[in-house]
This record gives structure tokens, C-alpha cells and sequence, in this order.
């Protein structure tokens, strides 16, 4: 199976999708897939299902990912209709980041919209869920799909991938860090995704270096084959990312040719 490329693009927080069209140009020849967030961080954006729609239309196929935060039982089903009637036949099931206004829905669960995926309303749509570096949970391996959140060395994913069975494609995610001030604001919004300290001197001695850091990782796991794809979250600067991305991977594997 080829190595998948799933890119996780912005999602609009108002009615224009210019900038969307935007990413979508910039990952033209890197990404195999894409990834729709659903309210990152959140904030109100449009509809991972109405992005996820407007990718697939541009030819690249797209997981729309839904939160439970931000729905009832109702709500999930409308949604996995919804995915049905627009052809997005992935989606990926989270539980939400803190709200910035208002509370958390109580009704849903991953594991429970997880069982929806797999009754009469999900009709065939996948389902993919995440995992840390932690031993899986059972009921995580019913889904079709893993993705690993972000990590930052490529030996404790290893170690964590000889440790856990999942019969399905496992994608690790790379995050992209722009500056040291975007990687300190990010510390104090999601403590467990501080960038290690040699990753911040390095971007400290030099603006580029995030990107360059985020490229070798991603080689490095194509390399491993120890993974079915990767998961990039690209960021603000997403054509400098894709940019160093591509180019990486293309002399990787120009290398490696006879």
C-alpha cells in the first residue's frame, strides 16, 4: 500500500473559501488525503463536512472530523446522514477541545458514536479514532482507522507502535512549528504538546527550522515502514510547510532510486 500523505487543512472560520482553495493549491502533489477539523480549539469554523465536501470536489479524498463536544444523539446521526448524502465516506471521531464559549454536550461519547458508526446510521461510513502514545483501549480497535497525535520523536513511536496490535492503517500526525512563539503559545493552551527543547533552539538559531524539523520527521516515518501514512498539521504557513515537505520527500526519494 502507498504511503499516505493526510494533510489537515484550516478550516474557514467565515463564509469564504478562498483560503481553503489556497491549501488546496499548495499540497497539490504532496497530499493523498485530507483531514476537515471540526471546530479546532474550540471556535466556531464551517462544517468539517461542508470542507470535507468542497476537498473531495477538488479531487482530493477528505475525513471529516466530528466532535462529541459539540452534539447530541440527534445531532451524530444527522451528521452520519449528512456524510452519506455527500459522499464522505470517512470520518474521525473525537472527543472536542474545551469549548471557548459554552459547555460541553453531555450526550455522546468516542465510544458511543463509535457504535453509531457501526449501526444502521452509519451506513458503511468509517471510522477512524486517536490514541496517544498509551495502550489502546478495546474498544478503540473496532475502528478503521488510527491516528496518533502528535509526537515529536520518531523512536517513542516506534516503541509504541512494536507494543500495540491494531489491525487497521496507523497515521501518526507531525505538527509543523512556525516560530518558538507559536510553539510557547501552544504549551500553555495544550501543555502535553510542548516542543522539546532542541527543537525550540534550533527555530531560535534559525526561522526555518521548524519547517526542516517537521520534514525530517515525516521522511523518517515514511522510512521506518513501520506506518501506513502520515497525519501533517500544516498551520498559517502551510505552502512553506508543504514546500519543505515535498522537497524532502522527493530527494528521500531520489535517493533511493537505481
Amino acid at each position: 500500500m502507498p504511503f499516505e500523505v493526510v494533510w489537515e487543512v484550516d478550516p474557514p472560520v467565515e463564509p469564504d473559501l478562498a483560503r481553503l482553495h489556497r491549501q488546496i493549491a499548495a499540497v497539490d502533489g504532496l497530499a493523498t488525503a485530507a483531514l476537515a477539523p471540526d471546530n479546532p480549539t474550540g471556535r466556531a469554523s464551517v462544517s468539517s463536512l461542508a470542507v470535507a465536501h468542497t476537498l473531495k470536489t477538488h479531487g482530493l479524498p477528505a475525513t471529516a472530523c466530528l466532535n462529541a463536544r459539540d452534539r447530541n444523539l440527534l445531532g451524530f446521526r444527522r451528521d452520519l446522514l449528512t456524510a452519506r448524502y455527500l459522499g464522505i465516506d470517512e470520518v474521525l471521531l473525537v472527543r472536542g477541545d474545551r469549548p471557548t464559549a459554552g459547555s460541553r454536550a453531555q450526550d455522546l461519547s468516542v465510544p458511543s458514536m463509535l457504535a453509531e458508526c457501526r449501526s444502521d446510521a452509519g451506513g458503511g461510513v468509517r471510522a477512524a479514532v486517536t490514541t496517544k502514545l498509551r495502550p489502546l483501549p478495546s474498544w478503540k480497535q473496532a475502528a478503521d482507522r488510527l491516528f496518533v497525535q502528535v509526537t515529536w520523536s520518531l523512536d517513542d513511536l516506534l516503541r509504541w507502535r512494536d507494543t500495540t496490535s491494531f489491525a487497521g492503517p496507523v497515521v501518526p500526525a507531525v505538527l509543523v512549528v512556525p516560530s518558538t512563539a507559536m510553539a510557547r503559545r501552544l504549551a500553555v493552551r495544550v501543555p502535553e504538546l510542548a516542543v522539546p527543547p532542541a527543537w525550540l533552539a534550533a527555530i531560535d538559531a534559525d526561522p526555518t527550522a521548524g519547517f526542516e524539523l517537521a520534514a525530517d520527521l515525516v521522511e523518517c516515518i515514511r522510512a521506518s515502514g513501520a506506518f501506513d501514512g502520515v497525519h501533517i498539521v500544516g498551520g498559517q504557513r502551510f505552502r512553506t510547510a508543504a514546500d519543505a515537505i515535498r522537497t524532502r520527500l522527493a530527494a528521500s526519494m531520489a535517493a533511493a532510486a537505481p
